[in-house]
């Protein structure tokens, strides 16, 4: 087991294979051009999403990367309604990799923006809709709509999750068989089974209501279902529609996927983040990186929030401001020579 205070008080990176190095291109020009795409996600859903090019590709093909946003409400820039403050993590690290050479595709999850609304009928269709294989199917749905531009080099792509959407870029990568994504990027990403985030997330927060969330949570993956009787201060954390997304991603376990997986892979984390907590929920992706034989590495940054950006104080939940300067520095320094950009 790599050590934990070992990693943290580094704050830069912990190799777990040998990475071919090449100098970086550099970029055509500080510009970039934007393209907005639609596509056809799982089950019949409708995905809107940017298309973020840099200005080389007008001069030749580059790498590209799909961005997948965390839980809830979440849009392509990773923004969420229901957070204080805007973080627009997604569109930072898209505008960021432009600038390195590499195009980026973000898109609004189903049922938000501008992609297909949340079904207002029956709760059997809102279940259908916010299925976990939906939002699996929608990751490689948006890969394939990446790899049609003429633009992207189709042997040259990643997929980068933050939060959740680490958990779908995992379950996604084994279904994509065409044009093969080369690598992995886990931003902000549990390594424990989600069961087990909930109930440490909520321990934390609100002691009181551990014992009913437990119950709830093994009533989801016993049924499929979320209870019709929850208390109203449950309600806001388990939506009715949501039992059978809950019931696959509560028992998902990220770091034993990982551990089969033959891709790159990247994982960063920030070592100020008050959601996925360093290094218990982490510990066990960096164990899995350990023991595959392909390339990873592992990055804990000190200072850096669950959104990767810089807190000022030990209460500051680091939402706004640019990524901070050592996760930014990460991304460019590793996906350059991996994807050849």
């Amino acid at each position: 087991m790599i050590g934990r205070r070992a990693l943290i008080a580094a704050g830069i990176s912990f190799p777990l294979a040998a990475q071919a190095s090449s100098p970086w291109k550099g970029y055509y020009a500080s510009g970039t051009r934007q393209r907005a795409v639609r596509f056809a996600g799982g089950d019949g859903a409708t995905l809107a999403g940017t298309l973020l090019l840099p200005l080389w590709s007008e001069l030749q093909k580059v790498p590209g990367i799909v961005l997948v946003a965390g839980s809830g409400p979440t849009d392509r820039n990773g923004n969420n309604p229901l957070a204080p403050e805007r973080t627009d993590v997604l569109k930072r690290i898209a505008e960021l990799l432009a600038a390195a050479g590499i195009a980026t595709l973000r898109y609004d999850k189903r049922g938000i923006g501008g992609s297909t609304q949340r079904p207002r009928g029956t709760l059997e269709e809102q279940e259908r809709f916010f299925a976990w294989d939906n939002f699996v199917g929608d990751v490689a749905a948006a890969h394939g709509e990446l790899v049609k531009h003429d633009e992207i080099k189709p042997y040259a792509t990643a997929l980068l999750g933050h939060s959740e959407g680490g958990l779908l870029v995992l379950a996604a990568a084994p279904a994509i068989g065409r044009n093969r994504p080369h690598g992995l990027v886990l931003a902000s990403t549990p390594g424990r089974p989600m069961r087990e985030i909930v109930r440490a997330q909520v321990a934390r927060g609100a002691p009181h209501l551990v014992e009913p969330v437990e119950r709830t949570m093994a009533a989801i993956l016993a049924s499929g279902h979320v209870p019709a009787d929850l208390p109203i201060e449950l309600q806001a954390l388990f939506p009715p529609y949501v039992g059978p997304y809950l019931q696959r991603m509560l028992a998902f376990d990220p770091a034993q996927v990982l551990l089969g997986l033959d891709l790159a892979c990247l994982l960063l984390q920030g070592a100020a983040d008050r959601q996925i907590v360093p290094m218990g929920d982490v510990q066990p992706l960096i164990d899995a990186l350990s023991k595959r034989g392909a390339p990873g590495e592992a990055v804990i940054v000190p200072g850096v929030s669950h959104n990767l950006k810089l807190v000022s104080w030990p209460g500051d939940p680091g939402f706004g401001g640019p990524l901070a300067p050592a996760i930014a520095a990460k991304l460019v320094d590793w996906l350059v020579p991996m994807l050849g950009a």
